[in-house]
């Protein structure tokens, strides 16, 4: 019993630590927030390594297999 007391005290100082900051727990961010989060970087990404050309080319492709 002690092992399972001694887990419940470290997990309690662990949320304390975190409310100290203002953090929420790990893992309990909202989808939204996340991709509002990954969105701009991974158009920064696209835009800085030519991605944007394979977005057009795959684009282009579906619109001419669906006869568009």
């Amino acid at each position: 019993m002690t092992d399972t007391a001694s887990r419940t005290i470290v997990r309690t100082q662990g949320r304390r630590a975190f409310a100290a900051f203002g953090v929420r727990r790990p893992g309990t961010r909202h989808p939204l927030v996340a991709a509002a989060m990954v969105l701009p970087v991974a158009a920064l990404l696209m835009f800085a390594f030519g991605g944007w050309q394979a977005v057009v080319t795959q684009a282009s492709s579906v619109g001419v297999m669906l006869g568009r």
